[in-house]
């Protein structure tokens, strides 16, 4: 036939400068492109194959390279096309509105995705021109009596048809490579790319190196150039069946856990993995993997992978699923996924919102099917699943209502307890006195006596973190577990109120009056006017309580408020700086250095070992619970040394 001669029908004749300009960041896209329009063809064929009771022949994808040509051929067994179909679906591409879009671009800015214009004015297969000179499309149709037709374009408004030999049915892509992107004429740099997009195909990719030349080997490991090469054959690069795509009934433990060696070789093997397939009312296959996290290593957001149709879109799930399971590792494929599509509009999608909402649900049923058959388990694993367990019930309702009840901490004889159970351990007999709140200890900030203190009298704490725990403790305040409302309060806001006793003797109130002197001397009107406007938050200064506390071996304690102790480490998460939270020290008037500090202030001439003695209860009081701050340890020294040089001199 003829050359024949046509001109694409658009409004613009800006296409190359609008891919290369909004696309060139991303130019790897372009094989994504072209691969997937060929895993189409294949699929159709062999949908029209079973519908006519023909052959349906293995679908196959070929890349090949030529380094000296440089061309990249891409080549499938799809359906192919005739010369009408090819004018139809790449020469007449329907390009309204183009001109408005790329103005849109021009006001603000690169688009947050480039596959959102791929996919908004159907540029998928031009995408070939972000990296080629000149395109060559051959192709022919599975009908009957198709004639093969060769289709040519440099990128302008311009193509040419022409006759082709083409004797297979399919089509054959050959792309002129520019010299800017000849880096995708390298076989690996072009397995790489292939691997990143279409790991998972259901499809075979070969890549095939033309100019690569392989003798056989010899005995030494060398190649024999005296003999004849061999035949050049293509490296398939993809996995066309996935682990997700597979019946979950047919799969051991040996099957996920090598799969996912393979896939996240530097993490260790996964604590348990979901199974995700569902058909409707969406299609959805995946497996999400609990990973060992490991506190050392940075946090990653890329560890799931979305899939459309076993093509990748993107490991960017931020905006698609819910932030809290960006901590598991795994895949998410689902057919209705568009392919070419922005993450924002991902985001307000409403089948990607079912699809979030189900594997919220499926997530919070494995964990509490676990929690059901295998508790010993799901304890053994909860260093590792706590955080990402607690962030999901702080970040999402529903999760929150099926896992609350499942949130376990360590008592004080470091055993997992749930809530619940917390709740049910309370003895009797400080019920009343307690009304349903949940001791917690700080681990390294609380004073550990006061936790013993309470656990001889068999009320137990519960260990919390200073990272995620003040957040779900706020979260589950405005809940309820089971039918009981739920306040969460520090051992040392609490103990004197469930411990202490009322009663007072002489000796109480001469303490008080000691430690108050020394500690906290009282300040005229003008200097503590002065403070206050200083200090908005409330005074620094400490207040002296005396009181005995049930089995207490300690000297001293400091009380805080517990509202206040939050609202500081509110500020302080915020970025802000904590403000001062006002201590109260509790001083325990049977502790034989508190009576003996006594009985010396009450001798002429020891006033300043005494003031020595009060200070030093009060460095206790610090290192019991937060610790002394760092500009505060060279006093705590210094004063410890002059004490004990004091006291010995009493031995000589």
């Amino acid at each position: 036939m003829t050359d024949r001669k046509g001109t694409i029908k658009v409004e613009t004749t800006d296409i190359l400068p609008i891919i290369k300009k909004w696309l060139y960041s991303e130019h790897d896209i372009f094989i994504r492109e072209l691969v997937a329009n060929a895993t189409d063809a294949i699929t159709k064929r062999a949908t029209i194959a079973r519908g006519l009771n023909q052959e349906i022949p293995t679908g196959k994808i070929l890349v090949s390279l030529n380094k000296e040509n440089k061309t990249l051929t891409i080549t499938d067994n799809g359906l192919g096309m005739t010369e009408e179909e090819v004018e139809k679906y790449i020469a007449q591409l329907a390009f309204s509105g183009a001109r408005e879009f790329m103005e849109k671009m021009e006001k603000e800015g690169k688009p947050e995705d480039s596959g959102e214009i791929i996919g908004k004015f159907g540029l998928g297969f031009y995408s070939a021109f972000m990296v080629s000179d000149k395109v060559e499309v051959e192709t022919l149709s599975m009908n009957d009596g198709a004639k093969p037709t060769k289709w040519i374009s440099s990128g302008e408004t311009e193509y040419i048809f022409t006759d082709s030999d083409k004797k297979e049915v399919g089509t054959t892509i050959t792309l002129h490579i520019n010299t800017e992107s000849e880096e995708f004429l390298n076989a690996w740099k072009m397995s790489e790319t292939l691997k990143k997009f279409c790991d998972f195909l259901p499809y075979e990719i070969g890549v095939l190196d033309e100019n690569k030349v392989t003798y056989p080997t010899k005995e030494d490991g060398t190649e024999d150039q005296s003999k004849d090469p061999l035949p050049n054959e293509p490296q398939f690069i993809n996995e066309t069946t996935p682990l997700w795509k597979r019946d979950p009934k047919e799969l051991k433990d040996e099957d996920y856990i090598n799969f996912y060696r393979q896939k996240f070789p530097m993490d260790g093997e996964p604590l348990f993995w979901i199974h995700l397939k569902i058909d409707h009312p969406f299609t959805l296959d995946g497996i999400l993997f609990f990973p060992k996290i490991n506190q050392n290593k940075p946090f990653n957001e890329t560890n799931i992978r979305l899939y459309a149709k076993q093509m990748f879109v993107t490991d960017n799930v931020k905006n698609i699923v819910p932030e809290f399971l960006s901590l598991l590792r795994g895949y998410i494929d689902s057919s209705d996924i568009p392919l070419n599509v922005s993450r924002s509009s991902l985001q307000g999608d409403p089948t990607v919102k079912r699809i979030s909402g189900y594997i919220v649900k499926k997530v919070a049923e494995s964990l509490k099917k676990l929690w059901i058959n295998d508790r010993e388990k799901y304890e053994s694993i909860w260093s590792d699943t706590g955080l990402f367990i607690k962030y999901g019930c702080v970040s999402d309702e529903k999760f929150s209502d099926l896992m609350r009840e499942r949130i376990i901490f360590k008592n004080s004889e470091d055993k997992y307890i749930t809530l619940p159970e917390y709740i049910e351990s309370i003895p009797e007999s400080y019920k009343e006195k307690m009304e349903g709140k949940v001791l917690y200890f700080e681990k390294d900030k609380s004073d550990i006596a006061l936790k013993n203190q309470l656990l001889s009298e068999g009320v137990h704490t519960v260990e919390v973190d200073d990272y995620i725990d003040p957040h779900f403790m706020q979260h589950v305040e405005m809940k309820k577990i089971g039918e009981s409302e739920v306040k969460f309060s520090s051992v040392d806001a609490e103990i004197a109120n469930i411990l202490g006793t009322e009663n007072s003797t002489e000796n109480d109130i001469k303490i008080k009056e000691l430690f108050e002197s020394i500690l906290a001397p009282k300040k005229d009107e003008n200097e503590k006017k002065k403070e206050d406007q200083a200090n908005p938050f409330g005074d620094q200064g400490m207040d002296i309580e005396v009181q005995n506390i049930k089995n207490s071996t300690t000297p001293a304690f400091f009380k805080v408020d517990e509202q206040m102790k939050r609202l500081s480490k509110m500020t302080m998460s915020m970025g802000n700086n904590p403000f001062p939270v006002k201590k109260t020290l509790v001083v325990n008037p049977s502790n034989p250095l508190i009576l003996n500090a006594l009985k010396i202030s009450q001798k002429e001439n020891k006033q300043e070992l005494v003031e020595k003695i009060c200070h030093y209860v009060e460095d206790l009081a610090y290192i019991s619970s937060e610790g002394l701050k760092v500009e505060n340890r060279d006093a705590f020294v210094k004063r410890s040394q002059e004490l004990i040089s004091d006291l010995t001199t009493f031995a000589l």
